[in-house]
C-alpha cells in the first residue's frame, strides 16, 4: 500500500525553515503491520536525512519517540499503519518548546518531575538481618499502577491545563508522586502532598481526562490524581481507599 506522511517541521538553523511548516512524503510498499517509527526511519534514510526525531529502544519501553500522530499523543514505535490509514499526520507533542522537527525540549517536563521528589525516602535503619524493607502484596498493589510510568510526557502534553500554564506540574509528575505517596515504606508523603497542594500543583487538574487515554502504558492517571487530591484534603494518604475506576468515554 501507498502512504502519505504529512510532517510538521522546523529547523532554527536554516533561514526560511525557522518557522513551523508542513512537508509531505510518499512511501510505497508499506505493510499494514509496519509501525510509524519504521516509516519515519524510511523517510530519513531514503528521502530526507535532515528529518529529526528521537527514538531508542523501539519497543515501547523508553518513551523517547512520543509524538502527536493524527492528532493523538502516541509512541511511534507502537502505532501500526493499519490503525491510521493511508494519510498520516505527525507533529511534535504540544506544550514544550520545539528544538527541531519532532524533537522538543524535555527540560521543563523533567523539572516538574524533579519537583515532586521522585525518589524513595526512609531514614530508619535497615532490618538487622540485612534484608530489604519488606512490604505486603496488598500494600504493593496500592501503587502498582503508577510504577508503570516511562516518562514519555504523552499525558502531560495532552493536558489543556498544561498547555494554558506551563507552571502546572502536570499529570506525569503527579503520577510519579503518587507512586511514593502511597508506598507504605516511604516517609516523605507529607512533603510531597505539601508540594502538590501549591497553586501550580494538583488543583490545576480540571479532570478533563485527556491524560488517561494518552498514556501508552494504560495507567489510570485521572484516578491517581483523584487519590492524591483526597490525600491532600485529608492531610494524609492513610485511610484513602482507592477511587472507583472512572473509564474515559470518547
Amino acid at each position: 500500500m501507498d502512504v502519505t506522511f504529512r510532517i510538521r517541521r522546523l529547523n532554527p538553523e536554516i533561514p526560511g525553515k525557522d518557522k513551523p511548516y508542513w512537508q509531505e512524503f510518499k512511501l510505497s510498499d508499506v505493510e499494514p503491520t509496519d509501525r510509524v517509527l519504521e516509516m519515519l526511519h524510511r523517510i530519513k534514510w531514503e528521502q530526507d536525512g535532515t528529518l529529526a526525531f528521537r527514538r531508542s529502544c523501539a519497543h515501547g519501553v523508553c518513551g523517547s519517540d512520543a509524538m502527536r500522530i493524527n492528532g493523538v499523543n502516541r509512541l511511534a514505535c507502537k502505532v501500526l499503519v493499519k490503525d491510521l490509514g493511508t494519510k498520516i499526520q505527525v507533529e511534535p507533542i504540544l506544550g514544550l518548546p520545539v528544538l527541531k522537527d519532532l524533537i522538543v525540549d524535555m527540560e521543563p517536563f523533567f523539572a516538574h518531575y524533579r519537583q515532586v521528589m521522585p525518589f524513595f525516602v526512609n531514614d530508619t535503619p535497615l532490618p538487622e538481618d540485612g534484608r530489604e524493607r519488606l512490604q505486603s502484596p496488598q500494600d504493593r498493589e496500592r501503587f502498582d499502577d503508577t510504577t508503570k510510568c516511562i516518562l514519555c510526557a504523552c499525558c502531560t502534553t495532552a493536558c489543556p491545563s498544561f498547555w494554558a500554564n506551563g507552571s502546572y506540574v502536570g499529570p506525569a509528575a503527579i503520577v510519579q508522586a503518587h507512586r511514593f505517596i502511597f508506598d507504605s515504606r516511604d516517609q516523605a508523603a507529607a512533603d510531597r502532598l505539601d508540594i502538590l497542594a501549591e497553586p501550580d500543583g494538583v488543583w490545576r487538574c480540571r479532570t478533563i481526562f485527556n491524560c488517561t487515554p494518552a498514556c501508552p502504558r494504560e495507567i489510570e492517571i485521572t484516578k491517581a490524581i483523584g487519590e492524591v487530591k483526597l490525600a491532600i484534603m485529608r492531610g494524609s494518604p492513610e485511610g484513602i481507599i482507592q477511587v472507583q475506576d472512572i473509564q474515559h468515554e470518547a
